[in-house]
Order: structure tokens, then sequence, then C-alpha cells
């Protein structure tokens, strides 16, 4: 981190010497042309310092955006190599686990082995998570026509294993929307996740999809109004002593403003959360 400030630090000081350089030599010809030289051709003079004005600007544009890009380059081509390689180990744990369960007979180690696949699942999930990032960067995510009440059942059958001491009540009815499933999926776990970690006196959530609205409630600790007004704000968090880090809820925003779905909060302390995802109709 520190020799990336010290590069752009050092580039930000080079700027400035051009840009100065650039200046003052643009003066000392105007200075010399009108001062010395006493020249009266003024549309000739005005046409040669436009065209050095334009050089200038199109260097500096180079020195300002090409160290940028090459840094923005590189950072993508790390993360699809570290995302290549994190391909073989997931996929040789997942084979492994299937072996050995084949082999066991013991509940204790069934469960064990168990908590190792969730485990697992988690990781793959980080990988479709790093890999959709880097499509969303290049501007190839596909919108898909999804049958939601399938994405969300998917989603609650990936997240009970991991969150066992949770009941998970669903109403859903059959909905098609088009949209971009990975993305769609990643903010169902954000709000499930969010209600579960808000939830902790009452290990209830409450899923609900109908008319094109898809609802999450918890019965946890709940907002006041003020506390509804900051909860879109990066790295906010209403209450310290849960963890996480307070970007979920911004990054959902920004997708459901991206992608035309309508977000809304109802919130009430001690009394719960009930957030709804409106979707156009397809």
């Amino acid at each position: 981190m520190e020799s990336v400030t010290n590069l752009f630090h050092n580039h930000r000081i080079n700027i400035f010497i051009y840009y100065t350089l650039t200046a003052v030599s643009l003066l000392g010809i105007l200075y010399y042309s009108l001062i010395v030289l006493e020249t009266k051709n003024y549309p000739v003079l005005l046409l040669v310092l436009i065209n050095l004005v334009i050089f200038a600007g199109v260097i500096i544009s180079k020195l300002s955006v090409d160290p940028l890009l090459e840094h923005i380059t590189n950072l993508q081509n790390l993360s699809k190599e570290t995302l290549h390689e994190l391909n073989l180990p997931i996929s040789t744990i997942t084979t492994n686990i299937e072996m050995i369960k084949k082999s066991l007979n013991d509940p204790k180690d069934l469960k064990r082995i168990q908590r190792i696949q969730s485990a697992c699942d988690m990781l793959k999930e980080r990988y479709n998570e790093l890999d959709y990032m880097i499509k969303l960067q290049s501007s190839s995510v596909v919108h898909e026509e999804i049958q939601l009440c399938k994405l969300v059942q998917s989603r609650v059958d990936f997240l009970s294993p991991i969150y066992s001491q949770v009941e998970f009540e669903l109403n859903l009815t059959s909905t098609k929307v088009l949209n971009d499933k990975i993305g769609l999926s990643k903010v169902i776990d954000n709000l499930i996740d969010n209600g579960i970690k808000f939830s902790q006196s009452v290990n209830k959530i409450s899923v609900k999809l109908e008319a094109n609205t898809l609802s999450i409630q918890d019965y946890g600790c709940g907002m006041d109004e003020v506390e509804l007004l900051s909860v879109f704000d990066s790295y906010y968090q209403n209450n310290k002593d849960i963890r996480g880090f307070g970007i979920g809820l911004s990054m959902v925003k920004r997708f459901c403003d991206t992608n035309d779905i309508l977000l809304n909060f109802k919130s009430k302390p001690n009394v719960g959360t009930t957030v709804t995802l409106k979707f156009k109709e397809s």
C-alpha cells in the first residue's frame, strides 16, 4: 500500500512540474512574440498558442491516466490469476469430501465433514463473487430471465446449514424477472444475513414473494427513523457489537438503483425490520 502511495505521490509531482513548465513556456513565447519581436500577426500567434496548448494537454492527460490505467490493469490481471488458482484447490476439496463421506458412518464424523462442506461452499461463493466483480468491471454482466422463487429457495438452502439455529418461513409464488442472477443472489444473501445478525433473540426470518415483490422480514432489534436515514451509508453500523463492516446495504442500494429495483425499508425498534424489493414486470 505504501509503495502505491509513493508511486502516485511521485506521479503527482511530475504532473505539477510539467504543468508549471508548460505554463511558463507559453507565457515566455507570448512575451517574446509581443514585446521582443513586436509581432502584429495575432491570428497566427493565437493559432500557434492553441496548438501548443493542445499538445501540452495531450501530454498531461497521458501522464495522468497511463499510470492509473497500468495499475488497474495489473490489479485485474492479478485478480484473474488468483481466481484461476483458487479453482483447483476448491475442486480438490469438494471431490475429496464426497469420497470421505462415503466411508464415514459415525454421526459426529459426518457432522464434522458437513461443516467442512459448508465452509467449502462458502469459498465457492467468494469465488463466484470475485468472478462477478471482475465481470462487472469489464461490463460483461449478463441479464437473464430468472425464476425468482427458485433463486430465493436456493439461497435459503445455501444459508440454512450455515445458520442451522434459524427458522426460515417461506411463502413464495412463481415469479419471473429479467435481471443479473449473480448480483441478485448476493443481494438476497446480504439481506437475509443482515436479518439474522440483528435477530439474535428471535431466530426466525420470514421471506415472502408475490406480485413481483420480495420481502424479507426479521424480528430483531429494529431501527428508528434516524437510523433508517443512515442505513445505506458505507461503513454505517447501528450496533457496534455485531460483526460486519457496514458496507453490505450500500452495495445492495447501488445494485438496486442500477437494475431498476425499488428498494424499501420498514422498521420499528424492538419489533424488527422488513426489506422489500419491487421488480419491474417482465
